[in-house]
């Protein structure tokens, strides 16, 4: 009977952090809107984000193109709980931080060595098919740069 009530409850909570993440608008494969973004010249791009869950966490999965044209791929895993998780692939940061303002916005910073080198919000459109990123960072001759993606929904 115990095994067959413990079976029963993971069972549950495992549905029900499926169903968080199945209403988080953020979740899934978005792919750059070039025409609709306003990136400065000199600066990476990230040409498809994929947002999915990870056990209790969020994976965010980047393919992009740096500023020398070559391809890139990062990836980032951690809660979105404002606390810095570690960042893979990426040369301009080694942590990312994410905290949700609401059901359709999430804030993020990125950092290199402790130092704040991205910031940034990121809005869901309210049909969810489109995503809006604007960042504030550090072009490579120290110029601080603003910038937007938008992003539709695959």
């Amino acid at each position: 009977m115990k095994t067959r009530t413990w079976a029963l409850t993971f069972a549950l909570l495992l549905f029900a952090g499926a169903v968080c993440f199945a209403e988080d608008v953020q979740m899934g494969t978005w792919k750059l809107n070039d025409g609709k973004s306003t990136l400065a010249a000199g600066l990476p791009h990230n040409n498809s984000v994929v947002y999915e869950a990870a056990g209790d966490s969020m994976k965010v999965t980047i393919e992009g193109t740096a500023a020398d044209g070559s391809a890139t791929h990062s990836e980032w895993t951690g809660k979105i709980d404002g606390k810095d998780y570690p960042v893979t692939g990426n040369p301009t940061s080694d942590t990312r931080s994410y905290k949700k303002v609401n059901d359709h916005t999430l804030s993020f910073v990125g950092k290199k060595g402790g130092k704040v080198t991205i910031s940034g919000k990121v809005v869901v459109s309210a049909d969810g098919k489109t995503r809006t990123v604007s960042v504030n960072t550090t072009d490579p001759s120290g110029k601080k740069v603003t910038g937007k993606a938008v992003y539709d929904k695959q």
